[in-house]
C-alpha cells in the first residue's frame, strides 16, 4: 500500500513538473511571438510612412511637369508650325493644358527662381558612389576648403571603424563637398578614393557636389543679428549646403544623420541610434539629438525631410541652421496663448535628447575663415546615470527639496536623475498632465550605479481619472480624499505595473511618500507609456 502511494506521489509530481514547463516553454513562445509582432508592425508603419510620402512626392514631379508643358506651349503662342507634328488629340490636350487657369502652388523656384536659368542646378556636379538605396540609416557630411587643418580623413576613419560588417551594409554616407571649384573636388575626391577605395567600391561611402549654378547671388546679403557680411554669407551658404545634402539623401534610407567633418564617435553609435529610432516609433518625434553641439548628431525621419529643406528654402538667408529648426518646433507644437514653458514641454516631445551623447567635436578651426572653437560636448563621456523615455507632455512638481540642480523637469524629459534630500510623510511627486492621457503602464526607477543605495521607500503610485463616470473600482483601488486612486507602490526602489484601462485617460499621476526615509533619494528612470492609439 505505501508502495502504490508512493508510485502515485511521484507520478503526480512527474506530470505537475511536465506541465509546468509546457506552460512556461509555451508562455516563452508567447513572449517571442508577441516582440517579433510588435517589430514587424512598427516596421509596417514605417514603410507605410514612407510610401506616403513617396506617392506625395511624385504627385509634385507630375505638377512640375504639367506647369513646364503650358511654359511650353506659352512659349509657342499657338503656332501651328510648333505643334503641327502633334497629333489632332494630343494638339486638344496640350491647348486644354495652356488654358487652364489653376491656383499657382509655390515650389522650390519661387524662392530660388535662378535656378530655373540652369536645367542642372539641382543636379549633383560630380557624383561618385553605387547610389545605395533602401538602409537604416543614412549619414551626411558636408565639407568645405578649410584654409588650416582638414578633419575629414579622421571623422571617417572613426565612422566607419565602428561599424560591424552588417551594419556596413545598412547604411551609407554621404560627403558633401561644399565648393565649385571643381579642380578641388575632385583632388578631394582622388584622396577619398585612396584611402577609402573599399568602402566606395562597396557602396557605404558617396560623394557628391553641387553645381555652382545651384547657388543664388550671394554678395548683397542683408546683415542681420550683428553678424558680419562674411558670417552672414557664411551661415547662409551653409543652410543651402545642408538642404542640397536633404534632397539628395531623402529616397535612401529610413532615418537621415546630420554629422559635421571634425568629429569622433563613441563605439556602438549606429545600433544605439537606430534602436533608440525604433524604440520612439510609435511617437510622433521630429529630430532625435545625439549630441548637444549644434548640427551634429541630428536624427530626422527621412519624409520630414521635404518640410524641413521647405521651411530652409523660405528663410535661408535670414537665420541659422539651429534657429530655424527651432522656429520648425515652435510652429508645430506651441501655442501662442500658452507661456514658454508650457511651449517648451510641447516641443521636447517633438525634440528628444539622448544621452550621453554619440559623437564629440575635435575641430579647432572653423570652416569660417579665422574663427577658432573650442567647442567640446560635455556629455560626451559621462556614464550614463538615468534612462530615457518619451513621456507625455506634463507640468511637473514636487515638495521634496532638490540636490545640486538635479531637477525633475530635466528627469521628465530623460536629461537627468532627479535627486531630492531625505523624503518625508506627506512629501509628492505630481505629474500633471498637459490633456487627459491615456495610459498602458508605468516604470519609476529610483537609485543609479552611484547611488544605489538613494531609492524611494515607503512610497504609494496614484492616479487621477479625468473623469469618475460610471467607475467600479472602489473595491478594488484605495481612494484618497482628493479624488486619486492608489495603484502601486514602490518595492526595493522599482515601481512598475500596467494601468487598468478603466481609469483612462488620466489627468494626473503622483507619487506619494508614506512614511520618512533614512536616506536621500533618486529617481533615474520615469516612463509613462501611453495607450496604443
Amino acid at each position: 500500500m505505501r508502495l502504490r502511494n508512493g508510485t502515485v506521489a511521484t507520478a503526480l509530481i512527474f506530470i505537475t513538473s511536465f506541465m509546468s514547463l509546457s506552460w512556461y516553454t509555451t508562455w516563452q513562445d508567447g513572449k517571442e511571438k508577441l516582440i517579433a509582432y510588435q517589430r514587424e508592425f512598427h516596421a509596417l508603419k514605417e514603410r507605410l510612412r514612407v510610401a506616403e510620402h513617396r506617392t506625395l512626392q511624385r504627385s509634385s514631379e507630375l505638377n512640375t511637369i504639367l506647369e513646364q508643358f503650358r511654359r511650353a506651349i506659352a512659349e509657342t503662342n499657338g503656332s501651328k508650325d510648333a505643334l503641327g507634328h502633334f497629333s489632332d488629340e494630343t494638339q486638344k490636350l496640350l491647348k486644354e493644358l495652356a488654358h487652364r487657369k489653376p491656383l499657382q502652388v509655390p515650389n522650390i523656384y519661387y524662392h530660388l527662381p535662378h535656378l530655373l536659368n540652369n536645367e542642372g542646378s539641382l543636379q549633383p556636379a560630380v557624383q561618385v558612389g553605387l547610389g545605395r538605396t533602401k538602409v537604416s540609416i543614412v549619414m551626411g557630411i558636408p565639407t568645405v576648403k578649410r584654409k588650416v587643418k582638414s578633419y575629414l580623413a579622421e571623422t571617417l576613419h572613426s565612422l566607419i571603424n565602428k561599424l560591424s560588417p552588417e551594419e556596413k551594409l545598412d547604411c551609407v554616407i554621404i560627403v558633401f563637398v561644399g565648393e565649385t571649384d571643381i579642380d578641388y573636388v575632385h583632388s578631394v575626391v582622388e584622396s577619398l578614393d585612396k584611402e577609402f577605395s573599399t568602402e566606395i567600391n562597396s557602396g557605404l561611402l558617396e560623394v557628391i557636389s553641387p553645381p555652382a549654378s545651384y547657388y543664388p547671388d550671394l554678395t548683397n546679403l542683408k546683415e542681420t543679428f550683428g553678424d558680419t557680411k562674411e558670417r552672414v554669407k557664411w551661415r547662409t551658404k551653409q543652410n543651402l549646403d545642408y538642404s542640397f545634402l536633404m534632397m539628395y539623401a531623402l529616397n535612401k534610407g529610413t532615418y537621415y544623420v546630420q554629422l559635421e567633418d571634425d568629429i569622433v564617435a563613441k563605439p556602438n553609435y549606429f545600433i544605439t541610434m537606430k534602436n533608440f529610432a525604433l524604440q520612439l516609433s510609435s511617437e510622433d518625434w521630429m529630430i532625435l539629438e545625439f549630441s548637444q553641439l549644434g548640427f551634429i548628431g541630428k536624427m530626422f525621419q527621412a519624409p520630414d525631410l521635404n518640410l524641413i529643406v521647405e521651411f530652409i528654402f523660405m528663410f535661408y538667408k535670414e537665420k541659422p541652421i539651429d534657429w530655424l529648426l527651432d522656429h520648425i518646433l515652435w510652429v508645430k507644437a506651441c501655442s501662442p496663448e500658452k507661456d514658454a514653458k508650457h511651449c517648451e514641454r510641447q516641443k521636447s516631445n517633438l525634440r528628444v535628447r539622448f544621452r550621453p551623447s554619440l559623437f564629440q567635436h575635435v575641430g579647432l578651426h572653423s570652416s569660417l575663415a579665422g574663427k577658432i572653437q573650442k567647442l567640446t560636448d560635455k556629455d560626451f563621456l559621462k556614464p550614463l546615470l538615468h534612462k530615457i523615455h518619451v513621456n507625455p507632455p506634463a507640468e511637473v512638481s514636487t515638495s521634496l527639496k532638490m540636490y545640486q540642480g538635479h531637477t525633475l523637469e530635466k528627469t521628465y524629459l530623460g536629461e537627468d536623475f532627479f535627486w531630492a534630500i531625505t523624503p518625508t510623510a506627506g512629501d509628492y511627486i505630481l505629474f500633471k498632465f498637459d490633456r487627459p492621457v491615456n495610459i498602458e503602464r508605468y516604470l519609476f526607477r529610483s537609485g543609479n550605479p552611484e547611488h544605489p543605495g538613494d531609492k524611494l521607500q515607503n512610497t504609494t503610485v496614484e492616479i487621477l481619472p479625468f473623469s469618475e463616470t460610471g467607475l467600479k473600482t472602489k473595491d478594488k483601488y484605495k481612494r484618497t480624499d482628493d479624488g486619486f486612486y492608489r495603484i502601486g507602490k514602490f518595492e526595493n526602489g522599482v515601481s512598475e505595473s500596467a494601468v487598468d484601462p478603466v481609469f483612462n485617460p488620466i489627468s494626473a499621476l503622483r507619487l506619494s511618500v508614506l512614511q520618512d526615509s533614512a536616506v536621500w533619494a533618486i529617481l533615474s528612470e520615469i516612463h509613462i507609456k501611453k495607450a496604443a492609439r
